[in-house]
């Protein structure tokens, strides 16, 4: 029987060709490989069964972003070989085409991988060799985001944004500051954003998630963001909302994370419709696929059912997650012009 033409389906949103804008790689890991890499490298874990282990991961606790965070010990142990990352980074990509994901911008702190006598360099680079890997097996294209850490020294974001522009031909696209915001303001690392601006280098900065919109307001204004990492307290400054509507600033937005974080009260009350409605530019994104215990396809899904997004405002999404990837805009609008195909044939079906 066919369906009509814009009921809402999970094959549907499946089928949907989509991206993902906000992906940690060390808050993504298959629980199976967590476990293979913790026996090979000697580390505990909480659970050596894959069910129980995936369970543990997914935070459904925490008071605040700060308590989220503290999952990131237990990933992170594992991801401090060359070998580990280049894994890790060949799975995300697979699991991720797997839903129909074309295009996906994987983000991680080297500085994190370094623990165990990795060089960043050499952590980049793996990451980056599982990223081509998936990329000759599968209809997926992928970017890698360097994050520079909030709590660190602006030093150490200074040696990650070099980081960054020395593999900016090489599948580097972007750079970020994450990391707890309070009392963390993104202008204390203001050098290594200029760094970055100054090499043609995109920047994205969590900013409006655990702190207000004036944390948004200086990513903005004073960091050279051309995107948001969440963002879901914009909505607390008309003005400044108006401004980012207006010069097409995209927010990327993770449902589940934000509820998990309580920065949102729940699923039904998340601003992503008032953003859409308003017109945001918005990308939904994962975040974390482990620890959040989501995938793309599942962030659709609650705007839909929690937010009543109907066929044509989905098909809309995605089609804002491809207008605000950090690609050439010619290759953007070849790969536009090729959703948009997809789109047409997937109503008509």
């Amino acid at each position: 029987m066919e369906l009509p033409h814009h009921t809402v389906t999970r094959e549907r949103l499946l089928a949907l060709p989509k991206t993902d804008l906000h992906c940690h790689l060390d808050g993504s890991l298959r629980a199976e490989t967590m476990i293979e890499l913790a026996r090979e490298y000697g580390k505990p874990l909480p659970s050596t069964d894959p069910d129980r282990l995936r369970e543990h991961m997914v935070v459904r606790d925490a008071r605040d972003l700060v308590d989220y965070l503290a999952r990131f010990e237990t990933t992170l142990s594992v991801l401090q070989t060359a070998e580990a990352l280049e894994r890790t980074a060949r799975e995300l990509a697979e699991d991720a085409a797997a839903e129909n994901v074309r295009y996906l911008e994987v983000r991680y702190s080297p500085v994190l991988n370094i623990l165990e006598g990795l060089s960043m360099h050499d952590a980049v680079e793996a990451s980056l060799r599982g990223l081509r890997h998936a990329e000759r097996a599968l209809d997926i294209r992928t970017g890698v985001i360097i994050c520079a850490l909030r709590n660190t020294t602006p030093a150490t974001s200074v040696e990650l944004a070099r980081l960054a522009l020395d593999f900016k031909h090489e599948g580097v696209v972007g750079f970020d500051l994450a990391g707890p915001e309070d009392e963390h303001p993104p202008r204390k690392h203001l050098e290594a954003f200029q760094l970055a601006a100054d090499g043609n280098l995109p920047v994205t900065i969590h900013a409006g998630e655990a702190y207000g919109p004036a944390s948004i307001h200086q990513a903005v204004h004073t960091c050279h963001a051309n995107r948001i990492g969440h963002g879901t307290r914009l909505f607390e400054d008309p003005e400044l909302l108006a401004w980012v509507i207006d010069f097409r600033i995209p927010i990327e937005i993770c449902i589940t994370s934000n509820v998990q974080t309580r920065v949102t009260p729940g699923f039904d009350e998340h601003p992503l419709r008032p953003y859409f409605d308003a017109g945001v530019l918005v990308a939904v994104s994962t975040d974390n696929r482990l620890i959040s215990g989501t995938t793309v396809t599942d962030e659709y899904e609650h705007a839909h059912r929690a937010l009543g997004f109907d066929w044509p405002e989905l098909c809309e999404l995605a089609r804002m997650g491809f207008r605000a990837a950090f690609m050439p805009y010619r290759e953007k609008e070849a790969l536009l012009e090729r959703v948009e195909a997809e789109i047409a044939a997937l109503t008509e079906h």
